[in-house]
């Protein structure tokens, strides 16, 4: 008998057991709660108010905001603290053995909360000491280079960020072995000295990635500062102040593979970085690049897959097809915003066989897309827009069967609405053609696209069209289409949501296009966005339409021709922000003594998300009710333009809202 029960006892002290476990992450561990609370009492010091769901009755402290606690163990492993204390409470002294409760903690970001020092207590000699902390975020404070000889406390810190201190005099920095990535961005601002502080960064074996951006490093030979640094692969020293023999031997750093020299004080010191033969990405965006040297150095390093010269001041100087012609292992080049003037710079890229990404938007480029970018045939994102460029989409498009992602938009081409130079590239999914001309073919063909278009964009302005292109007709995975201002014709393409199941944005504005508004024969619960404002729109606006388009975020269906009452159904619409129905020739009373039924005031409560609702310029009669505002989110109400009257509008509840030229009676 005795054996019997404790076998029976055994599955319930198991279940007793499992329910403490699972009780777990409802609430918190009662240490963790109470340092919690005492972090928020120094932190408000003196008379702060912050973290108010802090609240010392409630035990449910991993609801708390700002806070992450494992969902196993109910431990916190976040604390999320950026710029909380109230800059009006002047500096913050932290007190050390607030952090010892939290064993578990992995991420700690203490950014931006004027932070000048510790307070150490009861003999805590480490401000940190949390065995199991990764990151730590001290950025934007106030504290001096004490705090950094503490970081060996930390046995796992792996990213530390101390940019924008006052790190002041000498500095000896100590830390953890396991460190991998160190921000040190704008720190001689206040005088520190790096002389003992990068030669004291030998101390890091595993660190892989130091920013130093935004400091004055005149006078520092790098390579030689950073010899020690055998495992580093990523060098910021970007907004830096160089001279020209910062960067020598830095080709010593074999293991170097991504260095950021964007928008720095002065001029390039290019010379330096001759024999980095292993370097993968280099970005010298936001520079003065005036030397034809500069790109003959460039085309030196073999290795680079990444080239970044964004918004650069090249001052006539292009780089040669001779320059680049021994990059053969690059994939991405990024020259937007950069004067080009002249499509001779394709003669360049055009060398390039190995380019995947190419990024040309904004660059004053002109006359027709050159044949030589049809080489690329390994190109899979081309973005060549905002710029001059004009004449008919190459025939040769078709070679670049790799292309996911064009980009044309806002030049001067000649774009076919059919895309049929296009349809031989099988991987195409996004296409911006918008602001350019588009014209229709006069035989629109059945050809099947190879492609399954995700994104398409055809917006601006263009010849008037017989009826949608056939080629839609074959596309069933588009998320985004846009034809805004494309003079089509016919009827609403109720189609295109019946074929194209993860639609989100339809926008069909000034298409030209008539009959009734057509909803599609099942609901479609992925549509967000629907735009079908200035057409030639008869008839009512269907009864069901917030049964089959029950998630629309902003609907637009002003200057129309439709009549009849606005739906209910609107009223379900409960994720629904903007609505504008104006200038058409809806009917209907915004309210009855009898009844809120079938009235306009009846739907427009039901909606919890609405903020903008344009019902001005329709046949809407009779009075506006006090109880029109109380819809919590409505912040513009347009009601002009109708047969409607206040009965007492100091009560709507809408004193912050808009309303236009409605009387008092």
């Amino acid at each position: 008998m005795g054996l019997s029960l404790h076998i029976s006892i055994v599955p319930l002290i198991m279940m007793v057991v499992s329910l403490q476990v699972i009780s777990l992450p409802l609430g918190c561990l009662e240490e963790e709660r109470a340092a919690l609370l005492n972090l928020k009492d120094s932190l408000n010091y003196p008379n702060g108010t912050s973290l108010p769901s802090w609240r010392k009755g409630d035990a449910r402290c991993c609801d708390w905001e700002r806070i992450t606690c494992n969902s196993s163990t109910g431990r916190v492993t976040v604390l999320n603290l950026v710029v909380v204390r109230n800059g009006e409470l002047g500096d913050w002294y932290l007190n050390a053995s607030l952090f010892l409760p939290f064993q578990e903690l992995v991420d700690l970001f203490l950014w931006g909360n004027q932070i000048a020092g510790w307070v150490e207590n009861k003999g805590v000699s480490q401000p940190f000491k949390m065995s199991k902390l990764e990151h730590l975020d001290l950025g934007y404070n106030r504290l001096d280079n004490s705090i950094l000889s503490y970081m060996d406390g930390l046995s796992s810190l792996k990213l530390l960020y101390v940019n924008h201190n006052r790190l002041e005099g000498l500095i000896d920095l100590k830390g953890p072995t396991t460190l991998s990535t160190l921000i040190l961005s704008n720190i001689t601002a206040y005088g520190s000295s790096f002389q003992t502080l990068l030669q004291s960064l030998g101390a890091f074996p595993n660190l892989t990635s130091l920013v130093l951006d935004n400091n004055d490093l005149r006078g520092r030979i790098l390579g030689d500062d950073l010899r020690n640094l055998s495992s580093l692969e990523e060098l910021d020293l970007g907004g830096c102040s160089l001279d020209e023999n910062s960067l020598q031997s830095l080709g010593a750093l074999s293991s170097l593979k991504s260095l950021y020299l964007r928008a720095l004080s002065g001029a390039v010191p290019f010379h330096g970085f001759l024999n980095l033969k292993n370097l993968e990405l280099l970005d010298l965006s936001s520079n003065t690049l005036n030397s034809r040297n500069i790109f003959q150095t460039i085309g030196k390093m073999t290795s680079l897959k990444t080239l970044m010269l964004r918004d650069c001041s090249l001052n006539g100087q292009l780089p040669t097809s001779q320059d680049f012609l021994n990059l053969k292992n690059l994939e991405l080049l990024d020259m937007s915003s950069s004067t080009l003037n002249s499509s001779n710079i394709f003669q360049t890229i055009g060398t390039m066989t190995s380019l995947k990404t190419l990024w040309l938007p904004s660059c004053s480029l002109n006359g027709q897309i050159p044949i030589g970018l049809c080489d690329l045939n390994h190109l899979q994102e081309l973005y060549i827009d905002d710029n001059d460029l004009s004449g008919f989409l190459p025939p040769c498009l078709a070679n670049l069967t790799s292309l996911q992602q064009l980009d044309l938009s806002s030049n001067h081409l000649k774009i076919p609405l059919s895309l049929s130079p296009l349809y031989n590239l099988s991987k195409l999914e996004s296409f911006d053609g918008r602001d350019n001309e588009i014209y229709a073919e006069e035989d629109d063909h059945n050809l099947s696209p190879k492609f399954q278009l995700e994104f398409l964009s055809l917006s601006g302005h263009g010849q008037g069209a017989r009826a949608f292109p056939k080629f839609l007709y074959h596309q069933f995975n588009l998320q985004i289409l846009d034809l805004t201002n494309i003079h089509i014709k016919g009827e609403f393409p109720s189609w295109l949501m019946e074929n194209n199941t993860y639609l989100e944005g339809l926008y069909l504005e000034n298409c030209s296009l008539s009959g009734p508004f057509l909803l599609p024969r099942s609901s479609h619960v992925n549509l967000l966005d629907l735009s079908i404002s200035m057409n030639n729109f008869q008839g009512q606006i269907p009864a069901e339409i917030g049964a089959y388009l029950p998630g629309l975020q902003f609907l637009l269906m002003s200057d129309n021709g439709f009549d009849g009452s606005i739906p209910s159904s609107l009223g379900s619409m409960s994720s629904l922000q903007l609505l504008d129905l104006s200038n058409n020739n809806l009917t209907g009373r915004m309210f009855s003594n009898n009844s809120l039924q079938g009235h306009i005031l009846g739907w427009i409560g039901n909606m919890s998300s609405l903020e903008f609702l344009d019902l001005s310029g329709n046949n809407l009669s009779g009075p506006i009710a006090p109880r029109i505002g109380a819809s919590s989110e409505l912040r513009y109400l347009y009601l002009s333009r109708n047969k409607l009257y206040w009965i007492d509008r100091d009560e709507s509840g809408l004193a912050e809202k808009v309303i236009l030229a409605v009387p008092e009676k």
